[in-house]
C-alpha cells in the first residue's frame, strides 16, 4: 500500500555549513505539524564537511550533488518532492511555531494564491524583505506544488540573487495571485553586516539584467536596464569589486539577448507591471502632495525602484532637492540631475516634506521610523504597512493599499491577466 502523500514539503539547500544546517532541520521539528504531514529534503552542494551525513538523521532525503548549485539547487529537491506544498527555506531559516498551518489556512482559503511569503525576522530584531511589494524572500515562501511545477520551477541557472524576482514575474505573468503575510514567519540567522563577495555582485548585476530583458515591456526594460547597471556599479565601487561589476554586466547583457525572445510570452502586462512598480500610484500620491502645496521634496533612501519618485515628482512640478542615502552617496554624485547626499546633510535641507522613496515594505517602515525620529517636517511613506511604522502619519493612505481580509498582509498582488 503506497504512503500518503505530506502535506508539505520542506526544500532546503546547504554548502559546507554542517552545524548550521543541523540546527535548522531540529528547529523545523517544531514547526507544529505531525511529523506524517511534512517531509524534509535537503540538497547538499557538494559539501566537504560532512553535512550530509550529519543532516541524514532528520532529513527524509538528503540529495547531493557532484558541484555546488547554490541556493537554487533548491530546484532539484523540487523534482523529489511528494508534498501538496513546497516549503523553500535557507539552511539558516525555519518556520515560527505555528506559521506552517497558517501558511496552509491561507492557500485553502484563496484558489488562485500561489505563493505565500513569510515574513522574515533576523536574529537582531529587524526584517528582510524585498524591494517591490508583493516579491517573497526565499529564505520563507510556500508555493502550490502544481502550480510551481506549471511556470518551471526555480530557475537552477540564477545560482543564487534574484531568482525570486524570476519566479513571481512568472507567477504574476501566468495570472496567480502572491501574498507576504505578517502571521507567516521565519527566523533568519543571516547576519545583515556580512560582507559582500565580489561573487554576489557579479551575479547581483547579471541576474537583475537578466529579470529586466525577460519580463519587462518597452520603454521600462529600457530605464530599468540603466537604473541596475548604474545602482550595481555604485556597489561595486563601495565594496571594491569593479572588475566583479563589469563582468556581470557583459554576462548579463549576453544572456539576455539569448532569452529575451523565448521568455517573450511572460512580459508583463499594464496591469502586473503597475501592481510591481508601482508607477502610477507613486505619480498620484505625488500630485496629491502637490495638491496640498508642497513645493520641495527630500527622497529618503535611493531605493532599487526609486526611478518612479523622481518621475512622479516630476510630472507634479515638485521640486526634488536631494536624495538621502549615506549608501550611495559620494562627492558629486547625482541620480538623474538630483544629488546624493547623506542623511545628516539631506536633513539640514528642510523642504516642505521627506518622501520615502521606497516600494519594499520592510525598507520603507525602517528609513520613515528612523526618520520620524530625526525631523519634525512631514514624513510620507507610501509603502509600509500601519504595524510597521508608529502613529504619527503625514499620509493614511497605507491602510488602504495593504490591507488584507484578516489586516496581516504586509503586501499583495492579485492575478493578473497578461
Amino acid at each position: 500500500m503506497p504512503l500518503r502523500s505530506p502535506e508539505v514539503s520542506f526544500v532546503l539547500a546547504t554548502f559546507n555549513r554542517r552545524e548550521v544546517a543541523a540546527h535548522t532541520l531540529t528547529r523545523i521539528l517544531q514547526c507544529g505539524l505531525d511529523r506524517c504531514d511534512y517531509e524534509v529534503i535537503v540538497v547538499d552542494n557538494a559539501s566537504s564537511d560532512g553535512t550530509p551525513d550529519v543532516v541524514a538523521d532528520v532529513a527524509d532525503r538528503v540529495i547531493r550533488l557532484d558541484q555546488n548549485m547554490g541556493s537554487c539547487a533548491k530546484a532539484v529537491g523540487t523534482d523529489h518532492a511528494r508534498g501538496r506544498y513546497i516549503v523553500f527555506l535557507d539552511d539558516d531559516s525555519y518556520p515560527r511555531p505555528g506559521s506552517v498551518s497558517r501558511m496552509i489556512r491561507r492557500f485553502e482559503e484563496d484558489p488562485r494564491l500561489a505563493a505565500a511569503g513569510y515574513t522574515v525576522c533576523l536574529h537582531d530584531g529587524r526584517r528582510e524583505g524585498s524591494a517591490l511589494p508583493g516579491v517573497f524572500v526565499g529564505c520563507g515562501v510556500g508555493l502550490r506544488s502544481d502550480v510551481l511545477q506549471a511556470v518551471g520551477g526555480l530557475d537552477r541557472t540564477f545560482f543564487m540573487q534574484a531568482e525570486e524576482y524570476d519566479l513571481c514575474f512568472r507567477l504574476v505573468s501566468a495570472g496567480w495571485g502572491i501574498g507576504v503575510f505578517e502571521d507567516v514567519q521565519v527566523e533568519h540567522l543571516k547576519s545583515p553586516a556580512a560582507r559582500r563577495s565580489d561573487r554576489t555582485t557579479f551575479l547581483d548585476v547579471r541576474n537583475n539584467l537578466r529579470v529586466v530583458e525577460r519580463y519587462l515591456p518597452d520603454p521600462y526594460r529600457r530605464i530599468y536596464r540603466k537604473e541596475f547597471i548604474q545602482r550595481y556599479k555604485w556597489l561595486a565601487e563601495r565594496d571594491g569589486h569593479r572588475s566583479a561589476w563589469a563582468k556581470g554586466v557583459v554576462a548579463g547583457r549576453w544572456l539576455s539577448a539569448v532569452e529575451r525572445l523565448g521568455y517573450r510570452s511572460h512580459r508583463l502586462g499594464p496591469d502586473a507591471f503597475e501592481r510591481l512598480y508601482c508607477w502610477e500610484r507613486v505619480r498620484a500620491e505625488m500630485a496629491g502632495l502637490a495638491r496640498s502645496g508642497v513645493c520641495r521634496v527630500v527622497l529618503a533612501d535611493l531605493g532599487k525602484n526609486c526611478y518612479p519618485f523622481v518621475r512622479g515628482a516630476e510630472l507634479a512640478g515638485i521640486t526634488v532637492r536631494a536624495i538621502g542615502d549615506d549608501r550611495f552617496c559620494a562627492p558629486k554624485r547625482v541620480y538623474r540631475g538630483v544629488p546624493i547626499l547623506p542623511e545628516d546633510e539631506a536633513l539640514k535641507l528642510e523642504p516642505d516634506a521627506y518622501v520615502v522613496a521606497n516600494t519594499g515594505a520592510v525598507h520603507a517602515a525602517a528609513t520613515h521610523n528612523r526618520l520620524m525620529g530625526r525631523t519634525s517636517r512631514p514624513v510620507h511613506c507610501w509603502f509600509s504597512t500601519p504595524d510597521q511604522t508608529p502613529s504619527r502619519q503625514s499620509d493614511s493612505q497605507d491602510a488602504r493599499y495593504s490591507a488584507d481580509d484578516n489586516n496581516t498582509t504586509t503586501e499583495r498582488i492579485q492575478a493578473a491577466e497578461v
